[in-house]
């Protein structure tokens, strides 16, 4: 019972993250489950999907409430995402475990690299509208969706940067569509995991109950914070995850 009630906490502090983010809080749930935990990379992806794909659902919807998100622009993203995320998962299961978290690593590392060098691009003003329609959001669907599949994170967390820097939308706009990308691949990767039993639903069940308190939370800050602030927020925290994981290799 005291391990649910930790594993609840636990959720609470990630589906936070979760909400401000637009990730589902999976990308510091995983370091924390192996960190913490000792789960095995592939093990620890799979148990922190049982948290993301309730929370993502959640924070897409809490999103949609307050700016609207065009099914014109979530459509494309969601439906290639969800094929690709497919493919990428049942590649996952297969690899070793080791190779698989240092993957990891440098997934995080390569995003927040990227992360601090748009921070210092001159860019083109943010807006609503995107600069480039299918099937551009096709392709970036089926990538994030791979890394999605591949690392279990349900590809938000690559799409929110490339939307922003590439198609022109503000962070809010890019974190909503993100979200529209990442709820079906997370499901598709979730179910995937479970049948190649990579899931620890004793722990994840109480993560998902405490992130789905607290994500709309996050959902709420993240509309009131400033842009700059909110991406700067990002790296920090990209960084943090990384540094996290590499004292388990």
């Amino acid at each position: 019972m005291i391990e649910w009630v930790l594993y609840g906490v636990l959720g609470v502090a990630l589906g936070t993250v979760g909400g401000l983010f637009g990730i589902g809080g999976g990308l510091i749930a995983i370091p924390a489950l192996g960190v913490l935990f000792g789960l095995d990379q592939q093990l620890a992806q799979g148990t922190a999907l049982v948290m993301v794909v309730p929370n993502v659902l959640l924070a897409l919807w809490r999103y949609h409430q307050r700016n609207r998100i065009e099914l014109r622009h979530a459509l494309p993203l969601s439906l290639c995402s969800f094929v690709f995320a497919w493919l990428g998962s049942i590649w996952a299961v297969g690899l070793d475990a080791h190779a698989m978290r240092l993957g990891f690593v440098g997934f995080l590392l390569a995003l927040a690299i990227w992360n601090v060098a748009r921070m210092f691009m001159k860019v083109s003003p943010a807006s609503t509208e995107l600069r480039h329609p299918w099937p551009w959001l096709g392709v970036l669907g089926s990538f994030a969706g791979t890394m999605g599949g591949l690392f279990g994170v349900g590809g938000a967390v690559v799409a929110t940067p490339i939307l922003t820097s590439v198609f022109g939308a503000t962070q809010v706009v890019a974190q909503g569509l993100s979200l529209a990308l990442a709820a079906p691949s997370t499901l598709v990767t979730l179910v995937t995991y479970a049948v190649h039993h990579s899931v620890d639903w004793g722990v994840g069940i109480p993560l998902a109950v405490g992130g789905l308190l607290s994500i709309s939370w996050g959902v709420k800050l993240a509309h009131a914070l400033p842009e700059k602030a909110l991406r700067a927020m990002f790296c920090v925290f990209l960084v943090a995850c990384a540094v996290m994981l590499g004292f388990e290799l």
